[in-house]
């Protein structure tokens, strides 16, 4: 695939416990096969032409992923997270501003092993037609409800429109930056790189990608994406 963007940095924001897993380590570091979840991630972004650095944002305590043989990859960084994503995010991205504030970033969440590259060619050629960025989504199939702090139905919400949002998201990097860090000092909540973009009034594009791109949240997940893994 040609590259029609500027320089591409990927970013991986890795610095989370994943409680939720009830897990002994960190679930970025959990086996999938026959290496670990993060692993398996990282092998399809440094795979990738298009990508030039992968920069990967840890826990300060991380005792876990220099013992990965992609720890060694020359296209990986590695630069010391915060206590959420967004604070991970920024400080790859500072990095990133160093290396080449006319690049555009990446960035992939550590969790979801099952990205294939023909969906970061999409998102990357949806640049001509999204030159604010974009992120790949899912277009929401079940019918979706809204409850009351009680867990009663308060009303049906209409799904035609509705779209989970995966990752990778896509931005150049100066305006995500900038963007993402205003937001955090204001004090907003951040889910996602899309959501630091909109607050500041810009509209991301949604490009359709698969809905076997997976996050690997809870326990059952692993077996999901190990299935998934074995088709492709």
């Amino acid at each position: 695939m040609q590259n029609n963007s500027q320089s591409i940095i990927a970013i991986v924001p890795a610095a989370g416990i994943g409680s939720r897993m009830g897990a002994d380590k960190p679930k970025q570091y959990l086996m999938l096969g026959q290496q670990s979840i993060l692993a398996h991630t990282l092998d399809v972004l440094l795979s990738h032409e298009c990508i030039v650095q992968v920069i990967v944002a840890l826990h300060p305590q991380d005792q876990y992923f220099k013992q990965l043989p992609q720890a060694k990859h020359p296209k990986l960084m590695q630069v010391i997270g915060g206590g959420e994503r967004a604070d991970s995010v920024l400080a790859a991205l500072d990095h990133a501003m160093s290396i080449n504030p006319c690049a555009w970033a990446l960035v992939h969440d550590a969790a979801r092993p099952c990205l294939r590259h023909e969906d970061i060619n999409k998102l990357i050629g949806s640049l001509k037609q999204y030159p604010q960025g974009a992120i790949l989504a899912a277009p929401v199939r079940d019918t979706m409800k809204r409850s009351d702090a009680n867990g009663l139905i308060t009303n049906t919400v209409e799904r035609a429109l509705l779209w989970h949002a995966l990752t990778p998201q896509f931005f150049p990097i100066v305006a995500l930056q900038h963007n993402l860090s205003k937001a955090l000092a204001a004090n907003v909540s951040i889910t996602d790189e899309a959501s630091a973009m909109e607050w500041a009034g810009v509209m991301p594009g949604l490009v359709s990608g698969r809905v076997d791109n997976i996050k690997v949240t809870h326990p059952d997940d692993l077996q999901l994406a190990a299935l998934f893994m074995s088709q492709s």
